[in-house]
């Protein structure tokens, strides 16, 4: 165990890389448990407060990120300074992926279904350090030789043709596929080849005088997302908690009314 752990952590120098990505998933799932109690109303947690400025604690992850991040720049790869600016940026990292539906819609959403969208970009994340700790590198760069490494061109080739399958699945609508295909090449190819979301970039393009195409598109993600949508939101739930229900359109105005009639008698 002690020599694995050397030949594939210490080594490579991807304890910082490890140590921010414990410290990420922590500080999300601490952040998500303390959410969940002030919803209930349960413990001493409450929002903070000043005034009447609610303060996210996106805010608070932004400034830990920068410290963490401008301290690892400055600190060496191997040295004590670079583990703690890994945990201080992971701890910032979480907390402001923990909001980043509300960064992206500038609205409190955190609650809503487009919260589900945090939740997501957590996971993925996650999946992202966890394979390029396992070993692969962004784009492929991994499954080069150490000659092909020394040849710019087929290092350059190698990097570009990743980049354009990771490039061709995200106007594709397929954003997983995508990001993990920057770290997984194969996985990129298998979403560049397969026919793209409705409503996608490359389906409005593409598709747009092939009706076929736009048919098939169209059946593919109905089946896609019957099988996969409930399964992936008890997922979310389970770990980020139920979204508030909908409420109910209200029912329309009937309009001013008019002056009652009396009923005819006999």
């Amino acid at each position: 165990m002690d020599g694995w752990w050397y030949r594939n952590i210490v080594e490579p120098g991807k304890l910082p890389l490890l140590l921010a990505l414990v410290s990420f998933v922590g500080s999300f799932l601490v952040t998500r448990t303390i959410t969940r109690l002030i919803r209930a109303g349960k413990g001493p947690f409450r929002n903070i407060k000043t005034g009447d400025v609610h303060i996210h604690h996106v805010v608070p992850g932004i400034f830990l990120m920068l410290v963490g991040g401008f301290w690892a720049v400055a600190a060496g790869r191997h040295s004590f300074g670079s583990m703690c600016a890994a945990v201080i940026f992971g701890v910032g990292a979480g907390l402001v992926l923990d909001e980043f539906a509300l960064i992206l819609h500038l609205d409190d959403v955190y609650w809503s279904e487009q919260g589900r969208q945090s939740v997501e970009v957590v996971v993925l994340t996650t999946a992202l350090v966890v394979l390029i700790l396992t070993g692969f590198s962004p784009f492929g760069v991994n499954e080069l030789t150490a000659d092909e490494r020394h040849d710019r061109v087929a290092f350059a080739l190698n990097i570009t043709l990743n980049c354009g399958f990771a490039v061709i699945a995200l106007a594709k609508g397929k954003l997983r596929l995508a990001l993990i295909g920057m770290v997984v090449p194969f996985v990129a190819l298998v979403g560049a080849i397969r026919l793209a979301r409705p409503g996608s970039a490359w389906a409005r393009r593409c598709y747009r005088n092939r009706p076929r195409a736009r048919a098939r598109a169209r059946l593919r993600a109905f089946r896609h997302d019957r099988r996969w949508t409930g399964p992936r939101r008890r997922f979310q739930d389970l770990i980020g908690g139920k979204p508030d229900p909908e409420p109910r359109p209200a029912p329309p105005d009937p309009g001013p009314r008019g002056p009652e009639v009396p009923p005819r008698t006999r």
